[in-house]
């Protein structure tokens, strides 16, 4: 699925069943929440926090989609077209960084 397609699915959603787009600043702060869920996960799964009792770390995927949702609710809202900004930005990371990650001694050191 290209992200236009992503966007307009996104939108006859909220249309369909949402009713309506939360405003720009509720939906800011749901993505700072879902980032937040997402973090938690990370944290006990890949870093050194555990699991509480009843935590679920099988959800990361589940909870990198919330947070696609709600990125593309506030981009429907602004006017930015995902898809064209993303490829900006991969392009202009590409010019600004194409030799800069080989030649760092950090990132190619072996373990």
């Amino acid at each position: 699925m290209e992200l236009k397609e992503a966007q307009k699915l996104v939108d006859n959603w909220i249309k369909e069943y949402g009713v309506r787009y939360f405003n720009e600043l509720t939906n800011t702060v749901i993505l700072m929440e879902e980032v937040g869920e997402l973090a938690r996960i990370m944290a006990r799964k890949y870093g050194e926090q555990s699991f509480k009792e009843g935590e679920n770390a099988d959800n990361i995927g589940e909870e990198m989609a919330d947070i696609l949702f709600v990125l593309i609710c506030l981009a429907n809202q602004t006017g930015v077209d995902l898809e064209k900004e993303f490829l900006n930005k991969m392009n202009k990371k590409t010019l600004r960084d194409k030799n800069r990650h080989h030649q760092n001694k950090k990132l190619n050191k072996e373990n």
